[in-house]
């Protein structure tokens, strides 16, 4: 392969514990596997301690006699769906299974917690690789074959809970059928793999898998996916990838972030489509109308937000993912990100001297005029020639000018003409919150090889802070004026097409 020497190379700086400060996250753990692990399972944790705190939140808000789905509630519609704790017509008969549900997860939470502490304080900050139980947890982020095996083991996993809620509707009670009013043993799950996949496909209506109307085909479908998956994680254990595979694909921390965003972007606007269109599945006794608006423009239903907060946290994984996918190519063409510049690659075979070798970059896909490295290189937080606060200024200009009109549609305001001055005001103290996280940073990680190029002192970070804020303001600003004044806005155009 033809090689491009680059000249003024900058030595990349040499990986160290402490290369990335606590606020960088799990980034600071790229290099020590039982750490992340003891954050994996934390998050874990985390997450356990909210679906039960929550639960019994909503269950001591819940009103019987109303509407599950008028009530702001997002998990009970979920348990209700399952048959649990439903009468005929959709009545809650009995709230016990939702009580034991969030005790259960609250005490899960505590285990996890505890398994997150050892590993993230106690326990090896590498994990071991050997023959053993426990060295099989140990891994490299370069080895293509523990890797497979670890989305074997996802896969594995999947599949499993896929298969619960198939016992749940054969075995465990039944699932709630919205078009028998009521909860009822689905005994006879569809079989025929031509039925199941051919909802891959517009054949039953151009909602695809969304328009499946019965709960027999959805059962039928979680035991073929299911299937799938359980046997998809064994072949990823006990194979090793394909030359194709590991000739394209990036092995790095990174790229599996960014592989894992675009599937959970993937993932959560297929959930969005379908929980706004399908009934079978998302009751409307217990979600709402289908659809993202009810009869009632101030109601905000279980429905809406369900959808409306999958969709968004998509966009946010979909950006994650382009994110990530293009610093895993940019890096892989020796741009770093700190120095702005391109660095030669370095390891333990080049520094056997002590020396840093300048090596030449291979002339890949992802080169100099790439369009990838270009778009990087000139965002502002890169871009060379700017001062701080400029630079500041740029990067929030236009995240308080977009966030205005998030804020202004979620909010239930709209009957009341305050939603332009909500979305106001929830912007800019969101812009505030930003501020002060930016100021925790501010007098810390100053040192050589922890900031970017500009980020010389702790007063460029200042002014960065205070462009940020103007910029945040500016453009929230400006996008309630345009709210406020739509409708003249709107027949001042309306009038210059009708000349």
């Amino acid at each position: 392969m033809q090689t491009i020497a680059r000249p003024n190379l900058i030595p990349e700086p040499e990986k160290s514990e402490n290369e990335y400060g606590w606020w960088a996250g799990n980034a600071r753990f790229t290099e020590f596997s039982g750490r992340i692990l003891g954050a994996h399972v934390a998050h874990a944790g985390l997450i356990v301690l909210w679906a039960g705190a929550m639960t019994l939140f909503e269950l001591s808000n819940f009103n019987p006699e109303l509407p599950m789905y008028d009530q702001g509630l997002i998990l009970l519609p979920h348990l209700a769906s399952l048959g649990l704790g439903v009468g005929k017509g959709g009545q809650i008969v009995d709230t016990y299974p939702y009580f034991a549900i969030g005790v259960v997860h609250l005490i899960s939470s505590a285990v996890l917690g505890a398994g997150g502490l050892y590993h993230s304080l106690l326990g090896p900050k590498v994990l071991p690789q050997n023959n053993t139980f426990f060295g099989s947890f140990g891994y490299d982020w370069e080895d293509k074959d523990k890797m497979t095996s670890i989305i074997g083991i996802h896969l594995l996993l999947l599949g499993a809970g896929a298969w619960l809620l198939v016992a749940k509707a054969l075995f465990w009670g039944g699932l709630y059928d919205p078009h028998v009013a009521d909860v009822r043993i689905i005994s006879e799950p569809t079989l025929n793999p031509a039925r199941i996949f051919s909802y891959l496909l517009p054949v039953h209506g151009p909602e695809g898998m969304a328009a499946v109307d019965n709960l027999e085909d959805v059962v039928g479908g979680h035991i073929y996916v299911g299937l799938l998956c359980i046997l998809g994680g064994f072949w990823h254990i006990f194979t090793k990838p394909f030359a194709w595979a590991q000739r394209v694909l990036f092995w790095s921390g990174e790229a599996y972030l960014s592989y894992s965003l675009g599937a959970l972007a993937y993932m959560g606007f297929l959930a969005a489509y379908f929980v706004t269109v399908n009934d079978t599945v998302y009751p409307e006794v217990f979600y709402g109308p289908v659809g993202l608006s009810g009869t009632d423009a101030a109601v905000v239903s279980s429905r809406t937000w369900l959808a409306t907060s999958h969709f968004v946290l998509s966009i946010l994984a979909l950006s994650g993912h382009i994110w990530h996918a293009l610093r895993v190519r940019t890096k892989a063409a020796g741009f770093d990100f700190r120095s702005g510049e391109f660095v030669t690659a370095t390891s333990s075979k080049v520094e056997k001297s002590g020396q840093m070798q300048a090596q030449p970059t291979l002339a890949t896909v992802v080169s100099f005029s790439d369009v990838t490295v270009t778009f990087l290189r000139n965002l502002p937080i890169y871009r060379k020639g700017l001062s701080p606060i400029v630079r500041g200024l740029e990067v929030s200009l236009a995240h308080g000018y977009f966030l205005v009109g998030a804020f202004a549609v979620l909010l239930p305001l709209h009957e009341k003409g305050l939603a332009p001055l909500a979305g106001l005001l929830a912007t800019l103290l969101l812009v505030l919150i930003l501020a002060m996280g930016l100021s925790v940073y501010e007098n810390r990680n100053v040192e050589a090889g922890k900031v970017l190029y500009w980020h010389k002192t702790s007063e460029d970070w200042s002014l960065f802070r205070g462009g940020f804020v103007m910029g945040g303001t500016s453009g929230a600003f400006l996008a309630y004026l345009l709210l406020d004044n739509f409708a003249g806005i709107d027949a001042i155009f309306r009038g210059i097409v009708n000349n």
